[in-house]
């Protein structure tokens, strides 16, 4: 079938092109490390909240933007854990920032993450301050628990150079439970790994150059905060919210957050 961003049906494709899990292996201690004069891939990290209760707003979203090139792991537990995702270029980046706005929607962070080749970096997304049970959706279909905590839930990303296509880079991401404690000392640092959960039901790739970007975005306002979708997307304590242009004060509601991913630059 096939696949465009502005004539996309409702019904969602079966199963995308699987993620390689090799694609998705951390940076081993025993590898060498980049040395300090070294090529990176530049990617921004926008996070937005809107309002739970304007969720249905980001369906004008994902109508604009584009299934193709994306890759999942597997779709159907992709979308079973609340999740989904498109792609875009720059020249419809203006449009995407203004319909988040539209939404009420408001820029809580931007983060600037530089990758060496094929070396990951990971961003928080929510901290755990105590151990807790996540649940999520197997690819099997099946419900599944990580019993993981204190630490933070995170999004990690990887990004690798195509030497057959130069200004372009493979980049693969992830949700991972991961414990706060890095240590200099390997043997503890492998340590502190053991006690890592990645959650690759929600692994994601494509390709990029700089000026395509994704939108990582929920299905639906999970408020359950034990879910996986829920602790990714959700902010059940809310944010306060201000309409441009009215008068009335800012009013706190609970809240979804929406990422966008964009390529600035590949220095190889």
């Amino acid at each position: 079938m096939f696949l465009s961003g502005c004539s996309e049906t409702t019904k969602e494709p079966p199963i995308w092109e699987k993620v390689k899990i090799g694609d998705l292996a951390p940076y081993e201690g025993g590898q060498p490390r980049p040395s300090q004069k070294i090529k990176t891939i530049n990617l921004d990290v926008h996070v937005f909240e809107i309002p739970a209760e304007n969720i249905t707003e980001l369906d004008k979203i994902r109508k604009k933007l584009y299934i193709r090139p994306l890759r999942l792991r597997d779709y159907g537990a992709f979308h079973a854990n609340a999740f989904w995702i498109r792609f875009g270029r720059r020249r419809m980046w203006n449009d995407i920032y203004q319909m988040l706005l539209d939404a009420d929607g408001q820029r809580v962070t931007r983060i600037s993450l530089m990758l060496p080749d094929a070396w990951p970096e990971t961003f928080t997304i929510t901290g755990l301050d105590r151990p807790q049970s996540i649940s999520y959706t197997a690819i099997n279909g099946s419900e599944q628990a990580a019993h993981v905590g204190p630490g933070i839930l995170a999004l990690r990303v990887k990004a690798k150079s195509i030497p057959t296509s130069p200004g372009e880079c493979s980049v693969t991401a992830y949700p991972v439970f991961t414990p706060p404690v890095k240590s200099s000392i390997p043997e503890l640092d492998a340590q502190v790994k053991r006690r890592e959960f990645p959650f690759t039901v929600a692994a994601f790739g494509l390709n990029m150059r700089p000026g395509h970007f994704i939108v990582l975005a929920p299905t639906e306002y999970v408020e359950n905060q034990t879910t996986l979708g829920g602790l990714f997307f959700s902010n059940t304590q809310g944010s306060l919210f201000l309409r441009e242009g009215e008068s009335n004060p800012p009013e706190r509601k609970p809240a979804v957050r929406v990422f966008l991913l964009l390529c600035t630059r590949i220095d190889f």
